[in-house]
């Protein structure tokens, strides 16, 4: 069985990492892997078929929680889109200095991203830039800042990133806990780079036709843009202190706050025609969410539980450990594999690996594993869902950002590391 198991395992990773050149959509080959997978423990396993469906289904609540709680996270903030909420930000940013353009993007973008999540702000952020300056060397070079930038903000937030989302949820870190002890690691996974990228860009902080933003026409607000802002982030804000007073799941939370937002959303169109208020409402909004990537997670975790289960993680640990010379080595290593292999399927192997017993809610490997696969994406423009958007509707190739952006990303990501480890010494 563990032989056949790991066939499996080994196969649907590479049609996961091999998408584009076999042309099979990584959700089917994560979906088919991760329940062939069970197929295999209930055929072949000596526990009787009704303890492994039990088995199952105690792994599918976990893995169900997640997904509704990502579904209505994304929910929020296309219903935020929706009302052209995000245009309260973006509408009062008037420099026509590239220079200050750099700086003003990459704080927007960190700030945002541990509000709301990565993969959206890197989107919102791009959509900005198209607005504000024609396609140029100096537009790539801030797309690829926004990468970084959201990579590094959703890393310290339990809502940011799917990577301390998953963390969260499971366990294995706490709310506060996260923020307080990712916060300054994250500001230098971010500050670094755009340190270096001010010094390259110094050149073009005085060339002020290259930006134009005083000429371009603003996206018009509507009716209820702060609102829906407003609420949205105040709702997603909520989500981590309403899980921290009850105990209660975050997917609570999410729901609570999903329902805050469709209220207000309701008071400012309940006078319109039906038709009108049809495209301010959740289930249009919940039509433009990216059901894909849910499910690719769902496969995900199905194999990762799977491998869970038959003690296959725990030897992989093991072995890994025997093999390198300490534990922060190893999770440095899941950093730089995180800017290849996606690094939500990682963080999840990991959580397989190590027992909360043995590594309780805050120890210092979840909060270095959350940083480094949260971060580590940024190295490569394929290793994060926000560089794959970026790249998607900038065009931007895997060359050019290997040249240009790679360099960069690993100063931070290894500041970053740097930071945390001297942190964690001072501290203990």
């Amino acid at each position: 069985m563990i032989t056949i198991l790991l066939a499996v395992t080994i196969f649907g990773y590479l049609s996961v990492i091999l998408e584009s050149p076999i042309r099979i959509n990584k959700t089917i080959s994560a979906l088919l892997t991760g329940t062939f997978c069970w197929v295999v423990i209930a055929l072949f396993s000596h526990d009787d078929q009704h303890l492994v469906t039990e088995k199952l289904m105690h792994f599918f609540g976990e893995i169900s929680g997640l997904l509704i709680f990502l579904m209505g996270a994304m929910t929020i903030v296309e219903l935020i889109d929706i009302h052209k909420g995000f245009t309260v930000i973006t509408s009062r940013i008037r420099t026509t200095s590239v220079f200050q353009l750099l700086w003003i993007v990459a704080f927007i973008t960190f700030v945002l991203s541990a509000l709301l999540d990565n993969l959206a702000t890197a989107i919102i952020m791009v959509t900005l830039l198209r607005k504000l300056m024609p396609k140029s060397e100096i537009r790539m070079i801030l797309t690829g800042i926004v990468v970084i930038a959201a990579n590094a903000g959703g890393a310290f937030s339990p809502i940011g990133d799917v990577t301390t989302t998953l963390l969260w949820i499971g366990g294995q870190v706490s709310s506060f806990g996260i923020v307080k002890a990712l916060i300054l690691p994250s500001i230098m996974v971010l500050l670094v780079p755009v340190v270096i990228a001010s010094f390259r860009m110094r050149g073009f902080a005085v060339l002020r036709a290259q930006v134009s933003m005083a000429q371009v026409k603003q996206e018009e607000k509507m009716r209820g843009s702060m609102s829906v802002f407003v609420a949205g982030v105040i709702g997603l804000v909520l989500v981590p202190i309403i899980k921290a007073l009850t105990g209660l799941p975050p997917f609570i939370g999410v729901l609570i706050s999903l329902s805050m937002v469709s209220l207000v959303s309701i008071v400012y169109h309940r006078n319109k025609p039906q038709e009108e208020k049809d495209k301010f409402s959740v289930a249009y909004a919940l039509s433009k969410v990216d059901i894909s990537s849910i499910l690719y997670f769902m496969g995900i975790l199905l194999m990762v539980f799977a491998l869970q289960e038959v003690g296959l993680l725990r030897e992989l640990a093991n072995i890994l450990l025997a093999h390198l010379p300490n534990v922060n080595s190893m999770v440095i290593a899941i950093g730089f594999l995180s800017s290849i292999v996606d690094n939500g399927s990682l963080v999840a192997a990991t959580q397989g690996m190590f027992p909360l017993t043995t590594y309780p809610m805050d120890n210092s490997l979840w909060e270095f594993i959350a940083l480094c696969a949260g971060t580590g994406g940024s190295m490569l423009v394929i290793g994060s869902a926000a560089g794959i958007a970026v790249m998607e509707k900038e065009k931007i190739t895997f060359m050019w950002y290997l040249k240009k952006i790679t360099p960069l990303a690993v100063a931070g990501y290894i500041a970053g590391i740097v930071t945390y480890l001297i942190q964690t010494l001072l501290i203990h």
